[in-house]
């Protein structure tokens, strides 16, 4: 399993007219979640793309759980639990933070695809070196 977890300062811009975030915002912080997780490992969103690929959005699910409010500092907390083969599936928690409070929690899917011509493609070497060490000792 690789996780990472960041903080995300709720913005006014992101409530709505219940102070609450609004529901798509959730997934702009899953995808802050997801490029720190990558950056964390060494594959910034940047150096994928000019290794000649990119990870376009497959699928998507949220469950919302509590309501985010302006200026609550968010946990989102990314995470890989398998080798991706072809699809990468990255869960993601955000919790209040400081607290075990979950204010919602889903997931996103993603493939790769060559940057010139748009086709999938199995997941490069390089991504997949960096990786498979932190899954050697699961079945």
């Amino acid at each position: 399993m690789i996780n990472k977890k960041t903080e995300i300062r709720v913005r006014y811009a992101d409530t709505d007219k219940m102070q609450f975030v609004y529901n798509g915002k959730y997934f702009e912080y899953f995808e802050v979640g997801r490029t720190e997780l990558l950056r964390s490992l060494g594959l910034p969103y940047k150096e994928i793309e000019v290794k000649g690929y990119q990870l376009p959005l497959l699928e998507a699910g949220i469950k919302y759980k509590n309501a985010g409010k302006y200026d609550d500092i968010l946990e989102v907390e990314a995470i890989v639990n398998e080798l991706p083969k072809p699809v990468i599936h990255i869960d993601y928690i955000i919790r209040r933070n400081g607290t075990d409070e979950i204010v919602a929690e889903g997931f996103t899917k993603h493939i790769f695809i060559n940057i010139d011509n748009k086709k999938a493609v199995r997941p490069p070497k390089f991504y997949l070196d960096i990786l498979s060490p932190f899954f050697q000792n699961e079945k």
